[in-house]
């Protein structure tokens, strides 16, 4: 029996269960056990849009490091033919998530890989930005480092620039107010820069704005989940 994998998306903010399809409560009743970046948050969640869910019933693995038992254990499961969830802490498994190790491997044994619709904060972060749709590339995490993180800004807007793409990147929450000022530093005036933060939450914003405009009122984003953007084309 050909083993099935779900990609179940999880929210962005905590509680807006309102972005979710309702389709999403049939698969995640379907399955028999659950690779999670985190177990905690991830039992919560599933008990938030499925109350009668019985903990106890269900195998749960963490899937933040791909090691051989991990590896073996999730196999095992393709092989006995069992219907799997893959969860991420937040969004969509599998996209800047270590879920994408597990698909890899459902895939090379030939499992039926179903991904679910739900909120991504890069999707949501490009559409609200009016920037360059057509060609965007996401960065993951800048370098920590003062002048690793100014190098790299700057090769981002020269890429920006030269192939008229949105640039797409992250960073942890505590050090998101020092991202933005080094931002503003080193972005040339012309430069756009949007800050996406509390995506689907109530205090949601997307603002797109030059260097100058920033600095005339700055924002607070410290420990706020939140996704920058950069294009300097045009």
């Amino acid at each position: 029996m050909s083993a099935t994998v779900y990609l179940i998306p999880t929210v962005l903010h905590e509680g807006a269960t309102q972005c979710l399809p309702a389709y999403l409560l049939d698969a995640i009743k379907a399955c028999r056990v659950f690779y999670v970046e985190n177990e905690r948050t991830a039992r919560r969640f599933l008990k938030s849009i499925w109350k009668e869910m019985v903990i106890d019933d269900y195998g749960w693995h963490n899937m933040k490091e791909l090691t051989s038992e991990l590896r073996t254990v999730f196999l095992r499961d393709l092989q006995a033919g069992h219907t799997v969830g893959i969860l991420s802490e937040a969004g969509c498994p599998g996209v800047a998530d270590p879920g994408q190790l597990l698909v890899h491997l459902a895939q090379g044994e030939g499992a039926l890989v179903k991904p679910l619709v739900g909120p991504s904060s890069i999707l949501l972060a490009l559409m609200a930005s009016g920037m360059n749709g057509q060609q965007f590339r996401f960065n993951g995490y800048l370098p920590i480092e003062a002048g690793e993180r100014q190098k790299a800004i700057r090769a981002l807007e020269s890429d920006s620039r030269k192939n008229n793409c949105t640039e797409i990147f992250i960073e942890t929450p505590y050090r998101n107010n020092q991202l933005l000022e080094v931002l503003l530093k080193t972005c040339a005036p012309q430069t756009l820069i949007c800050v996406a933060v509390d995506l689907t939450g109530p205090q949601e914003s997307v603002q797109t704005k030059t260097p100058a405009q920033w600095r005339a009122s700055l924002p607070e984003l410290h420990k706020r989940p939140a996704i920058f953007l950069l294009f300097a084309a045009g």
